[in-house]
């Protein structure tokens, strides 16, 4: 990447975040002295309804409280003791680390703890990431047969590749915000007790691996003793759908920008052969069909396609080329040639050729003087 299209970018991104801070400060820090302001309300009141109490007692009482909150004991409980590290939540815990989400809601306080967490961490991440893969590739494969069957119905009917590809990428789309966004907004709002918004939140927060903490589900506790495993094994596949809709989008938006290696060399896209031959005079060894030829079967097979979910995280550059090519037409009278490899060769301007040839041929071609003969001497 060039030093100005890296700042470029870094401008961006830097303008996106001074925006968001904007944004955030304005709805947000009004709330915040809302609170604040009711809160010495209530300390107030307390104070003068209880003479009793000095300001010093109640302020090292208030100490005590938030010093058992970070703790991550619930102050709201009764006078029973009930433990946040049984083996869900416990288990639950560990999956929010090889995760990198990380709500927080519950951290290790103790040293031991800490220093158990850092390799525990190191190690699970990237066994995460594997298992991640792994399950992608799956919910890929899986996802790639449905939307293939149905590009298969939209390419019979006449329709144009790129049309079936943007229909397939929507319908993939849709599928998947609806067994991972749609139907767990509603699960967590009734079993939560949470508002739509409160749990669509939840949800896109967690699959996007932000993690704030704010909502976490069964943090208090009144769900069964296999929700939250079931929460984490729902977050698993959560990602690993991201990931797949990540890698397709990429490879879509690639296919759609038209920026293949063949227009770096002074060619485009064609629906027949991928390239075009449009300035074939400009490229050595490529084919150059007949208009007829054009306009035969450009319906591409459907193993070629951008599938959903295909080569999970890895991009190559030829998969533009390969989206665009089609299944050969054995009916067809004219059968399609096979375009040659093209030179990957500088090529010279055609004035240097031009001037290349001249010198060529005027080194073959007989001098315009011959020279003289010896003259003959008589016998």
């Amino acid at each position: 990447m060039r030093c100005s299209t890296l700042l470029a970018i870094l401008t961006v991104v830097l303008l996106y975040l001074v925006m968001g801070a904007l944004v955030f400060r304005t709805l947000e820090a009004s709330k915040e002295r809302i609170k604040y302001d009711e809160l010495l309300s209530a300390r107030t009141s307390f104070l003068h309804n209880h003479t009793c109490v000095s300001p010093d007692a109640l302020q090292e009482l208030i100490q005590h409280v938030v010093s058992a909150i970070d703790s991550g004991v619930d102050a709201s409980s009764s006078s029973n003791f009930t433990s946040r590290w049984d083996l869900s939540s416990a288990f639950f815990f560990c999956g929010t680390i090889i995760t990198t989400i990380g709500f927080g809601n519950l951290s290790p306080k103790t040293e031991g703890g800490q220093l158990f967490c850092i390799f525990y961490a190191l190690i699970g991440i990237p066994m995460f990431g594997i298992l991640l893969a792994g399950v992608g590739d799956q919910l890929g494969t899986m996802l790639r047969r449905a939307v293939g069957k149905i590009e298969t119905l939209f390419l019979r009917k006449g329709v144009k590749p790129t049309s079936v590809r943007i229909i397939s990428a929507i319908f993939s789309i849709l599928i998947g915000c609806l067994i991972f966004l749609g139907v767990p907004t509603l699960v967590f709002q009734e079993v939560e007790q949470w508002s739509l918004l409160e749990a669509g939140y939840f949800v896109v927060i967690t699959l996007t691996t932000v993690g704030f903490g704010d909502y976490v589900a069964d943090d208090r506790r009144h769900g069964s003793f296999m929700y939250k495993p079931i929460v984490w094994l729902w977050i698993v596949f959560g990602l690993a759908y991201f990931a797949s809709i990540l890698t397709m989008i990429g490879n879509w938006l690639r296919v759609l920008s038209k920026k293949t290696r063949a227009e770096v060399y002074g060619g485009t896209e064609s629906p027949r052969y991928g390239l075009d031959t449009k300035h074939s005079e400009h490229v050595c060894g490529l084919p150059h069909p007949s208009p007829e030829e054009a306009e035969e079967d450009t319906t591409p097979h459907p193993s070629l396609l951008d599938f959903f979910g295909e080569n999970l995280a890895y991009i190559d550059e030829s998969s533009d080329t390969l989206s665009d090519r089609v299944k050969p037409d054995s009916t067809s009278p004219h059968p399609p040639r096979k375009p040659k490899r093209r030179s990957m060769r500088r090529q010279l301007p055609n004035r240097s050729l031009l001037v290349m040839k001249r010198v060529y041929s005027s080194e073959l071609q007989p001098p315009s003087n011959p020279p003289t003969p010896p003259p003959q001497v008589p016998s």
